[in-house]
């Protein structure tokens, strides 16, 4: 029989595995009753995906929304169907030709002005975004384009860590919804000669760290009773200021009822979306997520309490 499992794995993704699998891979590991990721990684990137379980999946929307950094090495000279390495070339280009290699530097660094602060991406046929219920992928791999409008994005920051041309790694620190594919091709369009993705690696999502992950070998040699790499719930929400109520309050939150705070100069509440603990020793203190509005706690998203 499955258990029931509250709190967050970062997985170091491995190479080649959809998200699905992977989370359904550290489910059946730790025997858990109910998991989800918070967003997905295509099968040839590898990195940090954060695996929600139990009551922590009522909360993978906040990460879902997130920014995320990676790291990508694009390869130029050629354009893929897919945007990445695992698509077929599609039109093959000849090489800029430089002087040297700080001429090549020079280059590429004049692309990214372009590509720094709000942009505009198309996204991709080879995506899971629907059109009339169906997601865009089953169209491409039918043979059909369809016409997508340019969606706004957001790159806070963009850097080539590396350069072995015609190869070069760039290390991206984007919103949600970016393509990194689609970055790695229109920076190929802008310097002449097309480009696809041939590696990605995610780095962060939210506040959450790949230096914090575990890998999938090291996971499956363990078992739910041993795993201290389990977050707990509120890891997820770490960015979030946080309240301390007492008992009454507390009941009367899981009760779904609106609890009056008062105001003090500790802690000025205005608009926000707060987490909550009882006062009580951790680890079964967190609550859930309300809003203040006016010193007022509206409850938002309550964790169900373990039998």
């Amino acid at each position: 029989m499955r258990q029931r499992l509250d709190g967050v794995v970062l997985l170091d993704k491995p190479l080649g595995m959809s998200s699905q699998g992977a989370v359904t891979a550290v489910k059946r590991a730790l025997n858990a009753d109910k998991a989800g990721h918070t967003g997905t990684l295509d099968p040839m990137a590898t990195g940090l995906l954060p695996i929600c379980l139990g009551e922590a999946t009522k909360y993978s929307q906040d990460l879902l929304d997130a920014d995320k950094r990676y790291i990508a090495r694009v390869r130029f000279g050629a354009n893929t169907d897919t945007g990445d390495a695992e698509g077929q070339i599609v039109t093959s280009f000849p090489l800029p030709q430089f002087a040297d290699d700080a001429a090549i530097q020079i280059a590429l660094n004049a692309l990214l002005p372009a590509f720094t602060g709000p942009i505009l991406q198309v996204p991709p046929m080879y995506s899971a975004l629907k059109r009339d219920g169906k997601p865009l992928y089953e169209y491409a791999r039918a043979g059909v384009e369809l016409e997508r409008d340019a969606r706004s994005v957001v790159i806070h920051a963009i850097a080539w860590t590396e350069v072995q041309w015609p190869e070069a790694t760039l290390e991206v620190s984007c919103s949600k919804g970016t393509y990194i594919r689609v970055l790695a091709e229109d920076l190929g369009t802008a310097l002449g000669c097309g480009a696809h993705l041939v590696g990605l690696r995610r780095s962060e999502v939210g506040h959450l760290s790949l230096a914090q992950s575990i890998s999938l070998d090291d996971l499956l040699r363990t078992t739910a009773d041993h795993a201290d790499f389990i977050l707990p719930v509120d890891a997820l929400l770490q960015t979030l200021p946080h309240l301390t109520v007492d008992a009454q309050q507390a009941k009367r939150l899981e009760m779904g009822q609106r609890v009056p705070l008062t105001v003090n100069a500790k802690f000025p509440l205005a608009e926000a979306l707060v987490r909550i603990y009882r006062a009580t020793a951790a680890p079964h203190n967190f609550i859930g997520t309300a809003d203040c509005r006016s010193g007022v706690l509206h409850p938002k998203r309550l964790i169900s309490q373990a039998p």
